[in-house]
């Protein structure tokens, strides 16, 4: 018998590495959701990207609330930061945001020329990709955003990131039989499928039309806390001891999930099947 696929979950995360909207139906462009990771914040002394994949620096973007408005020809964002809403693109979003974190940035929809970011390497030495020579457990290090020059936003690679029902039950089996969020991952699209879709598989959800390139190299905010969810690294470590697997001849890292990218563009609502 063939298992219906539909879609469980649609996510949208305006500001890279702040909190992201639930969404009932989306728009989707050819480089994504519309109005996902179009907004970054910028630090204003090394003009690197703000990402919580550098706790230390970063993490308390991951306290930043969003709503955006996109009924119209442009969106516009709204912050909610430590009790005060404050528009994207204001000089009271810059002070504010800049006061929340400690240091001095500017909130941008621009992409850097050369976009790079901080991150810090988990601790398991399973988590370190094969591919960031010479890098050790626990090192800070600065990388370039692949996704800045592939889909023109600040993604990390694919213009949509996607995990399945199947994947995240499995995962929880491995960890011991509790459940795993689907948010730890800060995924776009959560289907409720048996397993992951396979690089180079196209799916279609009403008249979007995404295909698969490769699977998602996870970093240390799958461990962190965020929103509702506590910290737990016992989840860094059941990725780096189950789920590290060759990624597109580059070698191998630790991976849940798959990045996508967009085909055709349109629309798709929670509960659209998906062939």
């Amino acid at each position: 018998m063939t298992v219906m696929q539909t879609v469980a979950a649609i996510r949208r995360y305006p500001l890279k590495s702040a909190r992201g909207e639930a969404l009932t139906a989306t728009d989707v462009e050819q480089t994504g959701l519309r109005g996902d990771r179009t907004w970054a914040c910028i630090d204003r002394i090394d003009g690197t990207v703000g990402s919580a994949k550098h706790p230390r620096r970063w993490g308390r973007l991951l306290d930043v609330g969003t709503s955006m408005r996109d009924d119209g020809p442009e969106t516009t964002l709204t912050l909610h930061v430590d009790g005060t809403s404050v528009p994207a693109g204001s000089a009271a979003a810059d002070t504010a945001l800049s006061k929340h974190l400690g240091r001095p940035v500017r909130l941008s929809r621009e992409l850097p020329p050369d976009a790079r970011l901080h991150r810090t390497l988990p601790d398991d030495v399973g988590m370190v990709p094969d591919w960031m020579d010479g890098a050790r457990p626990g090192q800070d290090t600065i990388t370039a955003i692949a996704g800045a020059g592939r889909v023109g936003r600040f993604v990390d690679f694919g213009a949509v990131h996607i995990v399945t029902t199947g994947a995240l039950s499995l995962l929880g089996e491995r960890m011991g039989g509790g459940s795993v969020a689907a948010t730890r991952f800060r995924p776009n699209l959560v289907i409720d499928a048996p397993r992951d879709p396979e690089p180079g598989q196209e799916l279609r959800l009403g008249d979007v039309v995404l295909r698969v390139v490769l699977p998602t190299p996870r970093c240390i905010v799958p461990g962190l806390s965020q929103a509702e969810l506590p910290a737990d690294l016992s989840v860094l470590s059941a990725l780096a001891r189950h789920y590290r697997i060759p990624v597109a001849g580059l070698g191998r890292a630790a991976c849940f999930g798959t990045y996508a990218d967009v085909v055709q563009p349109g629309r798709f609502r929670v509960g659209q099947v998906v062939h």
